[in-house]
């Protein structure tokens, strides 16, 4: 299945993405260990109903550039995402973000609280959060050991994680699953992903802007899924507590992947954040 469907240079690197519709832009903003392939069955939708949906892979991710010498970390992620907004002529959109994207949505956002109109987090890394006890084992044992794994042993090791981001992981299988394989199924892709994606798992980006997050002043909806198991819900609850204009919403039987468990309900809310007048959306009004 081909989602994306063209490419652009974008600060001199090479991203793949998706633009379409008319209306007020929306920016979908992926996460890890995945690409915008994740967005699926959510974008369409947002995009049917009257909105401008712009969806991307991350740099070094999916379908877009995988550079030797370019830092892919969160931060950068979140400086590239102002030079993309920069050449699609968008001064000002939505941010819906998934896990690591979170992170980018909520480092732009306090960056450039002037160029974010609502934002929108669904089980998101935050704090102290990431990574997962397994990519934290493999950063801190040799992790150009693990560059060189065999195809297979690779596809084992990302199928367990990929499990685990459903609550149904039937869900996690066939089609989807090799989709979500289907970037690294070269010596390349082993080699990019952990390059660029494990090797820049670190709580840092997250814990540097805790004591920032307050001065949000944009609506924020937290979208969680109670069964996460990479992502607590309790750091969804200290998120809402900490953003002044924050809503937290939960999906029962629901993982991190929201958007495979539960998509129809992902589209719900985000057509719902998105068209809702601003007082519908302050915390007890």
């Amino acid at each position: 299945m081909t989602f994306l469907t063209d490419h652009l240079i974008v600060d001199g690197v090479r991203l793949a993405y998706r633009d379409r519709g008319r209306g007020a832009p929306v920016i979908f903003v992926h996460g890890t260990p995945s690409h915008a392939y994740e967005w699926r069955d959510v974008v369409p939708h947002i995009e049917a109903d009257g909105f401008r949906a712009i969806t991307y892979d991350l740099l070094g991710y999916g379908r877009s550039e995988r550079p030797v010498d370019r830092d892919t970390s969160v931060a950068a992620q979140t400086d590239l995402l102002e030079h993309l907004l920069d050449a699609l002529d968008v001064d000002r959109a939505d941010i819906v973000a998934h896990d690591i994207g979170g992170a980018i949505g909520l480092r732009f956002a306090v960056a450039h609280p002037e160029r974010v109109r609502r934002l929108l987090i669904i089980d998101s890394v935050s704090y102290d959060s990431w990574p997962s006890p397994t990519w934290r084992r493999i950063i801190d044992e040799n992790l150009d050991d693990f560059t060189s794994m065999a195809q297979d042993e690779f596809d084992a090791l990302l199928t367990r994680q990929l499990k685990m981001t459903v609550a149904d992981e039937s869900l996690m299988t066939g089609e989807v699953l090799r989709a979500y394989l289907a970037p690294h199924r070269s010596a390349l892709g082993r080699v990019s992903f952990f390059e660029h994606q494990v090797r820049h798992y670190d709580s840092k980006y997250t814990e540097e802007i805790s004591d920032e997050l307050g001065r949000l002043a944009m609506p924020v909806r937290i979208l969680w899924g109670e069964q996460d198991r990479w992502q607590p819900l309790h750091y969804a609850k200290r998120l809402s507590t900490a953003l002044p204009d924050a809503e937290l919403v939960t999906v029962p039987e629901a993982g991190h992947f929201l958007m495979e468990d539960d998509p129809g309900r992902v589209v719900e809310e985000i057509r719902d954040f998105l068209t809702a007048p601003d007082d519908a959306l302050v915390p007890g009004v």
